[in-house]
């Protein structure tokens, strides 16, 4: 997720190593803290892999500072990570939220439909954190308060995401074309 969250806020602007590093930590930063070992080595591959390229620009104080640009390539691999991504990246609410924040950048309303019918089809599908012989549990059938009361905030959290979906796949299919995000709110 690391690649498609460098290669979604790239396409927002171009942006220097820290000021991505910021973006990135909002982004994912309460669930994975993200280190500079772990960020730089991926700049460096993309920028290996033709995906973005480093520009040195004069700084504010006496060091010049390295903006990293976007390639057409880079684009490309957003919008084919964006169209087509890996069923975790549709199961993990933490990878659905990254492949969302970038969505925007499919331009293509059919493409942006058929991936939110893809996490629909998941969160219809009956599941629970906890099992039994016979299947997923439900907050009612569980004793225990706090395993209830993470079934009920999924609950609550899936019955406001579902509502989402079908009104923001309506509103998609419904665009001809057309900016769709004030619609969808």
């Amino acid at each position: 997720m690391l690649k498609l969250a460098i290669l979604g806020f790239l396409r927002d602007r171009p942006m220097h190593g820290y000021e991505l590093r910021r973006h990135l930590a909002a982004l994912t930063g309460h669930i994975r803290p993200l280190s500079d070992g772990t960020l730089y080595p991926a700049i460096k591959r993309l920028e290996a892999d033709g995906l973005l390229v480093r520009e040195t620009e004069p700084g504010s104080t006496a060091a010049p500072r390295h903006t990293l640009h976007l390639t057409p390539a880079g684009v490309t691999a957003l919008l084919e990570r964006l169209r087509t991504p890996e069923q975790l990246d549709i199961s993990d609410e933490n990878r659905w939220f990254t492949v969302l924040a970038f969505l925007r950048h499919l331009d293509d309303p059919a493409g942006q439909a058929a991936v939110l019918r893809r996490r629909l089809a998941f969160l219809e599908e009956p599941a629970s954190f906890f099992y039994d012989e016979a299947g997923p549990l439900d907050a009612e059938r569980i004793t225990d308060p706090f395993r209830s009361g993470i079934l009920l905030i999924a609950r609550a959290t899936s019955r406001a995401e579902l509502a989402w979906l079908h009104d923001t796949i309506a509103a998609l299919d419904a665009s001809d074309g057309q900016d769709v995000t004030a619609t969808s709110g």
